[in-house]
């Protein structure tokens, strides 16, 4: 399934493998194989497909780990109210066992009946939800210009910064989801109703699993007209709904594809994303995934061409699933890799590489429309002052656009991180240079081809060849900011 990417009369030596063309190619093959969920065909065969291409691209070995996950199917999932359906979409992860290991649930073939309580924007606590169902708008915590505070240079030629569409619209990661359903749940709420408030007119909103709270109550997503229509309705029902669900949750093989490309040293850089989708996952992540497969081809041809020669550091290409089931893939390689430091390779430096896409908005009728401007990028890092400068020179040098350098040193002394796969690699000390953007779609059944950017693909990819270089001449002990 590698893609052929040679032109007519063109040999594949002939390709760059940091071409935009080639890039995109690859990011078509893997939505080709979606929805790439960890312990599913798709998404064994998108962990096939990185090792096929590491192989292909001359590393020295691949090879794949395997974690135990949990995946979560849902079905005879439905919301009523009264006699009238609401148009309704299960909550990822909801209404699991309180353990959070595998097992079935079911509201049964009379549903889960009860009580709505409407908190709004609200808090739980405000009301009493012993027994009934929450009502609630699910907000969207952070908009790009909530980070601008941790902003050390903007290269920003689009002068998004300036765009208040942009800058105000925040994206669909951190939300008050973990929030409410954890006061609800406390409280005795026996299931909840989030209204997709601030998203566009799409109830598949696929939210990550989130480690620290097992809902174990069940959950529906509506949008914001159906929960409109839905609160319109609970009058004349005596204010009750009704919720049905199944859901089994197994436990299931999460795979990470690991290609190394032998330094002069073992001191080691990781270049990493993550393979898995739910739908899908044209942005998020099959660009991230494709940009690690384009970098792994690069620096493996300048190995096998003559008069080729090794790089001071050793490389490590490296894609990870889990992501949407509880990360323990990326939770198991920092404990053997970083951790114990069971593997001769000594971790130095990571480039995490997450969602090159267009910028998307919905208009005032809830309608996605997706634009030409580029999503907004983050670059978090915490490296030295001179790596500093040579990142924010490769990011104005290779034009990616709308990218905003950001100070992660601090998070490096927390407990949550930062709100990107490199999170667990810099809590565990790591120097990291992690580019994330957070388009609306990208928890979304809308994340497809058309979504991607492809002007940016080949920025993205030259500027992380570039930090890249900058941190195989540094010592290894000098990488970071803080010892």
């Amino acid at each position: 399934m590698v893609a052929c990417l040679a032109q007519p009369g063109m040999s594949a030596a002939a390709v760059d493998p940091l071409s935009g063309q080639s890039i995109h190619s690859t990011t078509a093959d893997l939505v080709g194989i979606a929805p790439r969920r960890t312990g599913s065909v798709g998404g064994k065969a998108a962990a096939d497909y990185v090792q096929k291409r590491f192989t292909g691209a001359g590393l020295d070995r691949v090879y794949v780990e395997e974690v135990t996950s949990y995946d979560w199917q849902a079905s005879n999932a439905g919301l009523s109210v009264g006699d009238k359906r609401i148009d309704a979409f299960p909550v990822s992860h909801s209404f699991i066992p309180a353990d959070g290991r595998a097992g079935v649930r079911s509201t049964g073939s009379d549903g889960r009946s009860a009580p709505v309580v409407d908190i709004g924007s609200g808090k739980v606590g405000d009301h009493d939800v012993r027994g009934k169902i929450v009502l609630f708008d699910l907000a969207f915590y952070l908009p790009t210009a909530g980070l601008l505070p941790l902003a050390e240079y903007i290269h920003d030629p689009d002068d998004t910064r300036f765009n208040p569409g942009v800058m105000l619209t925040a994206n669909p990661y951190l939300t008050s989801l973990e929030s409410t359903v954890r006061a609800a749940q406390a409280a005795g709420a026996v299931g909840f109703v989030g209204v997709l408030r601030d998203y566009f007119n799409s109830n598949r909103y696929h939210n990550e699993y989130y480690r620290k709270l097992a809902m174990t109550i069940p959950g529906m997503w509506v949008t914001k007209a159906d929960g409109a229509r839905m609160r319109a309705l609970l009058p004349a029902s005596g204010n009750r709904a009704r919720i049905d669900l199944t859901v089994r949750r197994n436990a299931v093989v999460g795979r990470t594809v690991v290609g190394i490309l032998d330094g002069k040293s073992r001191d080691t850089v990781m270049v990493q994303s993550h393979h898995d989708s739910v739908g899908p996952g044209a942005v998020e992540d099959a660009t991230g995934t494709s940009e690690v497969i384009a970098l792994a081809n690069h620096y493996g041809r300048q190995v096998k061409r003559p008069g080729g020669h090794r790089r001071d550091k050793t490389l490590m290409f490296i894609t990870f699933d889990t992501h949407f089931t509880g990360y323990q893939a990326h939770q198991a390689f920092v404990d053997k890799y970083i951790t114990r430091r069971a593997t001769p390779y000594n971790i130095v430096a990571n480039a995490t590489i997450e969602h090159v896409g267009k910028f998307a908005r919905k208009t005032d009728f809830g309608r996605l429309v997706t634009t030409r401007l580029p999503e907004p990028k983050g670059v978090f890092e915490n490296l030295n002052l001179g790596l500093k400068v040579a990142t924010a020179q490769a990011l104005a040098r290779n034009n990616v656009r709308a990218a905003t350098m950001l100070n992660a040193t601090p998070f490096q002394l927390t407990e949550t991180g930062i709100p990107t796969d490199a999170s667990f690699v810099l809590l565990a000390g790591v120097p990291i240079v992690s580019l994330i953007a957070g388009p609306m779609y990208m928890y979304d059944d809308a994340d497809t081809m058309d979504k991607v950017d492809r002007g940016q693909l080949r920025p993205v990819a030259l500027f992380f060849r570039d930090v890249v270089d900058a941190i195989d001449t540094t010592p290894g002990s000098r990488i970071g900011l803080l010892p």
